[in-house]
């Protein structure tokens, strides 16, 4: 995992980040550059369906000088009931934990409206810009004061508006026969809310409406650093690529606290169905830290409260069909869907399950 040392303005990674997910990701990218030595044939034209990787995956590839790229993508996240490190727990036994927590979250969904535009002021140095709209809802059920097992009710917050905006370069550093090798530099803007507010059940029978725990925020509250290493190749019907990503937090938001350090590594491969269909398969591994800091405003008996409950490794396999227009008025249109389950989830603490997600996207080059 990386930690974030919020007291000293800098960023601890752990030895852990180099031994697994990384070294395999880099010597992945450096078998597949050693092998295929005989010549292929390269596809370059960016409208060809090889030029893309799944849908979920962002900043995957360049484009040619002075073209651009409008995309959207609508995700749909789902969690529902409990884990305690890996294992399945109960609202009944989360409440009996002696944690001093009275409410207890079983399901939430979130919906991601994002919208991008991508232009090449070079072949080798593509410029991205995402942003992206959010509606959350997550249900609860209150338990009666004290001590118990006695539910009072049960109730659900919602919050909505724009997230985060991300800005980044993509730069290509290698470009021969069937590979291709890109730099990512992102950088995420805090424009997304941290102060949202719903109302809520309390063990004692009221009904207030504080400041929602920051998995119901809209937003980090930080500018955040988010670097990475994409590979590409493709040979015959079949196309393949790896993508390592960080997400760095430069320091606490105004509420006194950061989301924590992220590592994501991905890998896919694609099959050419048709000139115009791909399907594919993807692999996900995510390693983040618990949150840095606390919110003095967010004091709620509730696991989502408390900043210990975040972070953990997570693996996720996604299937995905890719659709492009290669000739007449369908040229330059892409449209795209993947699907991913969780395989495996080991949670700091006490948190909700992840389930799976949907991405639906269109993009248009020209």
């Amino acid at each position: 995992m990386i930690l974030h040392d919020m007291k000293h303005g800098h960023s601890v990674i752990r030895s852990k980040l180099f031994t697994r997910p990384l070294t395999i990701g880099l010597l992945s990218i450096a078998a597949a550059l050693a092998s295929h030595t005989a010549p292929a044939q390269h596809t370059t034209d960016h409208h060809s369906v090889s030029n893309h990787a799944p849908i979920g995956v962002m900043g995957d590839h360049l484009h040619k000088t002075g073209e651009w790229m409008l995309s959207y993508r609508y995700m749909n996240m789902r969690m529902e009931d409990n884990l305690r490190g890996s294992n399945s727990v109960s609202p009944e036994e989360i409440v009996s934990a002696g944690l001093g927590l009275r409410v207890v979250p079983v399901e939430m969904s979130t919906e991601m409206h994002m919208f991008g535009a991508m232009y090449a002021p070079s072949d080798k140095l593509t410029l991205m810009l995402m942003v992206n709209y959010l509606e959350k809802e997550m249900d609860h059920v209150t338990f009666q004061g004290g001590s118990g097992t006695v539910r009072r009710g049960v109730f659900t917050t919602e919050t909505s508006g724009l997230g985060d905006t991300k800005l980044a370069a993509l730069y290509g550093v290698y470009d021969k026969d069937i590979h291709r090798v890109h730099l990512n530099f992102g950088l995420s803007i805090p424009t997304g809310s941290i102060d949202e507010t719903d109302q809520i059940l309390t063990p004692m029978g009221t009904t207030p409406s504080p400041r929602l725990p920051y998995p119901m925020q809209l937003g980090s509250g930080t500018y955040d650093l988010e670097p990475g290493l994409t590979y590409l190749g493709v040979k015959g019907k079949w196309d393949w690529g790896s993508q390592l990503k960080l997400t760095i937090r430069l320091d606490d938001n105004g509420e006194g606290y950061a989301l924590g350090d992220k590592l994501m590594l991905t890998s896919w491969g694609s099959y050419r169905l048709a000139d115009w269909l791909t399907g594919s398969l993807r692999l996900s591994y995510t390693d983040s830290d618990d949150i840095n800091g606390r919110d003095q405003n967010i004091n709620l008996p509730v696991q989502t409260a408390r900043p210990e409950n975040f972070g953990g490794e997570q693996l996720e396999l996604a299937v995905g069909l890719n659709l492009i227009g290669l000739e007449g008025a369908q040229l330059g249109h892409r449209v795209a869907l993947e699907y991913s389950n969780t395989l495996e989830q080991h949670a700091n603490g006490i948190q909700m399950e992840m389930q799976d997600m949907l991405s639906v996207g269109y993009q248009y080059s020209f």
